[in-house]
């Protein structure tokens, strides 16, 4: 079988095992082409290369592949938000709530919300798209959907702690939502705190 990084979810897992064994290099790790086995030409190139990368960076390849990051969540909002600015909220809303959409990966999604609350788009659940949010708690008592507006109407981009159930393992986590403040909507994403 012959793996290439050639695919969006493939080349973003190669990017991101190549800058662990830069990084691994950086600080006196071996160089991946010194290690006996390793070929860096050839059809397996690719395999070999993320496969010793991610195990001399002592990286989960299985948490990397299935749970996104920050940098993953922010890019994720700002393509969002370009999106939105470049095709209007009427186009952009339905494609960002679109759950095979380019605004869901993995366990990241995007939702939009006005500063009154209202939900104007989600990515993992459609049925709260309409919804006054702005009593929601998390498990803990927290007004969270209240904080990320106000959070929004004071500063331009920021990150809020909460609680959420996570789409991919359907248990309530502790979660970090990254939001940019768009007129009068917020637009965000988030990751689950492992």
């Amino acid at each position: 079988m012959t793996v290439q990084c050639r695919s969006p979810p493939v080349q973003q897992f190669c990017r991101r095992h190549s800058q662990a064994a830069n990084d691994l290099r950086s600080v006196g790790g071996p160089d991946l082409k010194a290690i006996p086995g390793i070929s860096m030409r050839g059809p397996m190139k690719a395999l070999q290369f993320v496969a010793a990368a991610a195990l001399l960076a002592g990286v989960n390849v299985t948490a990397a592949a299935e749970f996104g990051t920050k940098d993953e969540a922010v890019a994720l909002v700002k393509k969002a938000v370009v999106f939105i600015k470049d095709q209007g909220a009427d186009k952009a809303y339905p494609e960002i709530s679109n759950k095979s959409g380019p605004f869901i990966d993995r366990d990241l999604y995007v939702v939009v919300y006005g500063l009154d609350g209202k939900v104007l788009a989600h990515g993992a659940n459609g049925k709260l798209i309409g919804k006054d949010l702005l009593d929601a708690q998390d498990v803990d008592g927290k007004f969270f959907v209240k904080e990320r507006v106000e959070l929004a109407r004071q500063q331009p981009t920021f990150w809020q702690d909460y609680k959420f159930a996570n789409p991919v393992s359907k248990k309530v986590e502790p979660k970090q939502m990254y939001c940019e403040r768009v007129g009068e909507t917020a637009v965000c994403s988030g990751i689950y705190k492992l």
